[in-house]
């Protein structure tokens, strides 16, 4: 495993186990898998109704909380200074947890102009040491620079859709200046058209690789921070095994030069409350 340190020293795995749109009763079974294989780092979120299923498999493998990094998110109705604070409560309930590593914002919603007051309750949650490292899902540059301008803890990383055709170029560019890793969700374009890109595939072939795998290694020598959720034991330990081998510059040219800016999910200026 590679780790990520954090612009607050704290060292994150840079290859994690997200849970997005897995029931709470195949939470359990899909993240003991996880841990089973060597994941250690688990992102869940109170919107996707899994955090006690997540809880479950950390509390049945037998291994110290300490011994993870587990990452949830406040939701859109949950913003606002006092809303926030509740709501960390009410998912560390649920986790059966003391604190969890990384509490992000998980979108900016600002059209309800909120996610200035609900960053300043993750601060003090920070500030209380109540959770180790806070930060944000979803923010475009302008959000980005209010919450600089505005707050005192500038946001460990920035969790987005990011894959080779959408590379966000210049979000990255504005996250790394300010030393904000960039973490990236449906890292395989949801198993999408990207993994059937024949750039793609010969690459994978030449490494006697998947799609998927190479996909994968060309995030983490990016330096992203990924998340691929599967439910299936295959491929949780296929997407895990992306640490013997690596792409040459020129492939890594080659994904990049594939960025046709399309988006699977929302655009941040157009989520609501929800």
């Amino acid at each position: 495993m590679k780790f990520a340190t954090l612009n607050n020293g704290l060292k994150m795995p840079q290859l994690g186990f997200g849970v997005w749109q897995v029931p709470d009763d195949q939470a359990t079974t899909a993240v003991s898998k996880a841990i089973e294989i060597g994941y250690r780092s688990i992102d869940t979120a109170m919107i996707y109704k899994n955090e006690k299923g997540v809880g479950k498999a950390i509390k049945d493998s037998g291994i110290s909380p300490e011994e993870f990094f587990i990452t949830t998110k406040v939701w859109n109705s949950d913003h606002g200074y006092d809303n926030a604070l509740r709501a960390y409560e009410e998912s560390l309930e649920r986790l059966g947890l003391d604190f969890v590593d990384l509490y992000l914002i998980h979108w900016p919603t600002p059209n309800y102009d909120q996610y200035v007051d609900t960053y300043k309750a993750l601060e003090k949650l920070y500030k209380d040491g109540r959770v180790k490292a806070i930060g944000v899902c979803n923010f475009e540059v302008e959000h980005l620079k209010r919450l600089l301008a505005e707050c005192e803890v500038t946001p460990v990383l920035n969790q987005i859709e990011c894959h080779p055709y959408l590379a966000q170029n210049d979000l990255k560019e504005f996250c790394a200046k300010h030393d904000i890793f960039i973490e990236a969700w449906s890292p395989l374009d949801q198993g999408g058209e990207v993994l059937q890109d024949k750039t793609i595939q010969q690459i994978a072939q030449a490494h006697g690789k998947s799609p998927a795998q190479a996909v994968l290694r060309w995030h983490l020598q990016n330096n992203t921070i990924v998340i691929p959720k599967s439910v299936t034991p295959s491929r949780i330990k296929e997407n895990f095994q992306v640490f013997d081998f690596e792409l040459s510059v020129d492939e890594i040219e080659q994904i990049n030069g594939l960025n046709i800016n399309r988006r699977k999910g929302s655009h941040p200026n157009e989520m609501h409350m929800g």
